[in-house]
């Protein structure tokens, strides 16, 4: 039996796909799916909340990089690569997120939990905003699907998801997930 991926090791692959996605970006003013924001304000997003969300509730502070208006490229990596060397770091299994709506966690599962699904559902967001592959891992989005539906009053009361976006029935576990968090699976610019 294999065991389940470690929050370094799917970061560096969701991490990494999200860096394709962010490489193959032509037009960062381009429209996403997710209201009001561009292709830019994905990445800026992104790059923004973590720090905060670290520096407040551990002793972590992640290096800035470029700003996102000047290079959007170049301050995702700088980002993406300084949260995948926190996770690698064998000292931060020893170091812990306290913050008062979550309580007290392992730093790298708080990372995992919050930070890297982000990632993951923001990748179909940039994929589509700039018309690149939109396809998601299936097996995460199933897995992401089925822990997140028994908390869905939670998860709309948080403000971070718009109203549920009904799909077919017959729909693939990826269209029931963005669905779910509020956008439209069948979003064109």
């Amino acid at each position: 039996m294999a065991l389940p991926e470690q929050p370094a090791e799917r970061h560096r692959r969701i991490g990494g796909d999200f860096t394709e996605k962010v490489a193959g970006t032509g037009d960062w003013d381009a429209p996403s799916p997710v209201p009001d924001w561009t292709a830019r304000d994905v990445v800026r997003h992104l790059t923004e909340w973590l720090p905060s969300f670290l520096a407040a509730g551990s002793t972590v502070r992640l290096p800035s990089g470029p700003s996102v208006d000047d290079d959007p490229v170049g301050a995702w990596r700088t980002h993406v690569d300084a949260v995948q060397a926190l996770l690698d770091d064998p000292a931060t299994a020893d170091l812990s997120l306290s913050n008062p709506h979550i309580g007290e966690l392992p730093l790298d599962r708080a990372i995992d939990q919050f930070y890297t699904t982000d990632v993951f559902l923001h990748t179909w967001d940039l994929a589509r905003a700039t018309g690149q592959d939109d396809r998601l891992d299936p097996d995460f989005c199933s897995a992401l699907l089925a822990s997140m539906e028994p908390m869905d009053e939670l998860l709309r009361s948080s403000g971070q998801y718009g109203p549920r976006v009904e799909v077919p029935t017959d729909a693939d576990d990826q269209a029931k997930l963005i669905g779910f968090i509020g956008r439209d699976p069948f979003w064109k610019p």
